[in-house]
């Protein structure tokens, strides 16, 4: 028999049947697909939620969640299932390749409108909004006096307090960020480093579910970044999901999926190759 330490939930009791109703109900709350395989997720990720709730095995959520509708125990239960995996300028090719090729020329056309916005799309705990922000603020001075925001979204509440705070550990700090940033953007606030205000000044957090009927922006955006966030979804969801990010991307735009990812529906996008990726442009 295992042996559990105090902090650890008990999951002898779990049958199949509780694992494929919280498969079945994390996909209704986010559309991320879950496979049997990967069960064993359930474990570590619900550990807290079922010690804050003084439950002691997953059993015991699955028969609570069916006892009574309780939408923000569903909703924090795919939240806590959802992938949170990012780093500072993560996969630097689209990074590289906006500050070479594809923003100065966007800067030049919106020079009469002086507004730029971008969209960190499943933007976790902040870093890849606050990497688009370092970009800008180190490699376009001219854009000082601009109407420039970053907006970045995420399902889990807990990330995007997180991405708010701008508060970032070490190690969090150690991926992916040149030393010159770090002493440049960031202030050392006793064993963490906090984002500058200069920079937390231009991006804007939100909690927000990519596969809502209706996503929670009114303008459009120049650049999106919705990165290595389709795989956990099926096809119908990612063309869904495609379509709702076309219709909010301005008609000279640019989306960036991850290296791995392409559209859904390759008829209303044109894939641009350069820098050592993929780009992808709306077709008007």
């Amino acid at each position: 028999m295992a042996a559990w330490g105090s902090g650890a939930a008990r999951t002898e009791s779990a049958s199949p049947a509780d694992f494929a109703y919280l498969r079945q109900l994390v996909y209704e709350q986010s559309q991320n697909v879950l496979d049997a395989s990967r069960d064993y997720l359930f474990e570590t990720r619900l550990a807290r939620l079922l010690r804050g709730h003084g439950l002691t095995n997953i059993e015991e959520l699955v028969q609570l969640l069916k006892l009574r509708h309780n939408p923000q125990l569903e909703r924090t239960v795919a939240e806590a299932m959802t992938i949170n995996e990012t780093s500072f300028f993560r996969d630097g090719r689209p990074f590289e390749l906006l500050r070479t090729e594809l923003l100065p020329k966007l800067i030049e056309a919106r020079k009469s409108t002086r507004r730029l916005r971008f969209w960190s799309a499943a933007c976790s705990t902040g870093q890849e909004a606050y990497s688009l922000a370092m970009l800008l603020r180190e490699h376009f001075p001219s854009l000082a006096g601009w109407d420039v925001v970053i907006e970045g979204t995420d399902l889990s509440a807990e990330v995007v307090s997180r991405a708010q705070s701008g508060r970032y550990q070490r190690i969090e700090i150690n991926r992916g960020l040149p030393a010159r940033n770090i002493v440049t953007y960031f202030d050392h606030t006793g064993e963490d480093w906090t984002v500058k205000p200069e920079l937390q000044r231009m991006c804007r957090f939100r909690q927000a579910n990519l596969c809502a009927p209706n996503l929670p922006f009114q303008e459009s955006f120049d650049v999106v970044m919705l990165r290595n966030v389709m795989l956990y979804f099926n096809q119908e969801t990612r063309k869904r999901l495609l379509a709702q990010v076309r219709r909010l991307l301005a008609s000279d735009g640019i989306l960036f999926l991850g290296s791995s990812e392409q559209p859904a529906d390759m008829s209303i996008w044109n894939a641009v190759l350069a820098g050592g990726t993929a780009h992808y442009r709306p077709k008007v």
